[in-house]
């Protein structure tokens, strides 16, 4: 059991006020110390107009949210967002407000009866896991870096939902340090397509966090951008079989602000909208010339991929196991497929 946002609280009618005075208060101070409530720490400090600057990113996705589930659009996208850790009363791993679980809770709140939340992020998603736990209503699929290794140690197979109704609707696939792309997109397709489509969610909410790339300093899988871009592709694939196209993206982690991020999420924005950008596309000039003044030193991409093949292409799973990444499929195979009226052995599920 996961601990920290109480059952069913934040599909009773979460808000912000929960976390605005607390947050105001430490602003306005400016402790240079933890406060409580995960603030003033190294990754949440303390910075001017921090509760404005949070709640302006939450409103966001809370809007986006909104649109989607009102019919105004079928899909939006919020690069600010994503802010996955963040618990009910506790600011976390550089999160103050949750905008993901507070997007979901408007969906909900809007009439959706089911929502599936899909998390390409290094870092387990353990603030929105922690919020729907006990929820039937919303499945949670997160594909972390093992959390023997990785921020937050969470993100376990074993942690798989509540009880009764709600289990089987947390889902995680830790797969190990170093997992490339052909690996981590086996352990995609060996699980994600089969629990959402078992679930059956009316609206698709993803986070895609970059910093499983290769030259993140903060973590240790092994992808490229191009791997990032196929997974954006699988993505949209299943937002169009599953949810009608109702989908809503979310930014995340990363930390290589230059080489990695702008490509990354502009193959996303372009992949939602349906102008899918060839990988082979040079960089703008004017990106360029800004890029290299804002940051010396660093060694410019020059195009839209990192020199992978397009798509990225990978060996699907036949239920043995062969790759290190195998045993993290098999045993959230095992812990969350019969939970959904699924074969954990049958690799056609």
């Amino acid at each position: 059991m996961v601990s920290g946002w109480p059952p069913g609280r934040v599909t009773r009618g979460l808000s912000l006020r929960v976390f605005q005075s607390t947050a105001r208060r430490s602003c306005w101070t400016n402790f240079p110390f933890s406060v409580g409530h995960g603030l003033g720490t190294p990754d949440d400090p303390i910075f001017p107009d921090m509760h404005d600057a949070a709640a302006l990113i939450a409103g966001g996705s809370v809007g986006a949210a909104r649109a989607i589930a009102h019919g105004e659009v079928d899909r939006a996208v919020n690069f600010c967002g994503g802010l996955h850790h963040a618990m009910a009363d506790s600011a976390s791993g550089f999160c103050v407000y949750n905008d993901v679980a507070l997007a979901i809770a408007a969906l909900l709140r809007a009439g959706v009866r089911r929502v599936g939340y899909v998390d390409v992020d290094v870092h387990h998603a353990d603030g929105v896991q922690a919020a729907f736990y006990d929820d039937p209503r919303v499945l949670t699929v997160s594909i972390p870096q093992s959390p023997l290794s990785l921020f937050p140690g969470t993100g376990h197979p074993t942690e798989s939902g509540g009880r009764g109704a709600a289990e089987g609707t947390s889902v995680n696939i830790a797969v190990p340090a170093g997992t490339s792309d052909a690996s981590w997109l086996r352990a995609f397709h060996a699980v994600v397509p089969g629990v959402l489509r078992a679930f059956g969610p009316e609206v698709l909410v993803t986070q895609h966090g970059t910093d499983s790339h290769r030259e993140d300093p903060l973590a240790d899988l092994n992808l490229t951008v191009d791997g990032h871009r196929t997974s954006y592709v699988a993505l949209r694939e299943l937002a169009e079989t599953v949810t009608g196209g109702r989908w809503l993206a979310l930014g995340g982690g990363g930390y290589c602000p230059v080489r990695v991020a702008p490509r990354s999420w502009t193959h996303l924005l372009a992949i939602v909208a349906g102008r899918d950008i060839d990988p082979a596309t040079p960089l703008p000039q004017d990106w360029l010339l800004r890029a290299a003044a804002a940051r010396p030193g660093i060694a410019l991409p020059v195009d839209m991929s990192d020199g992978a093949p397009h798509p990225v292409t990978f060996r699907r799973r036949d239920g043995s196991v062969e790759l290190p990444v195998d045993r993290a499929i098999r045993d959230t195979r095992n812990r969350v497929y019969p939970l959904h009226g699924l074969d954990p052995y049958d690799p056609r599920d």
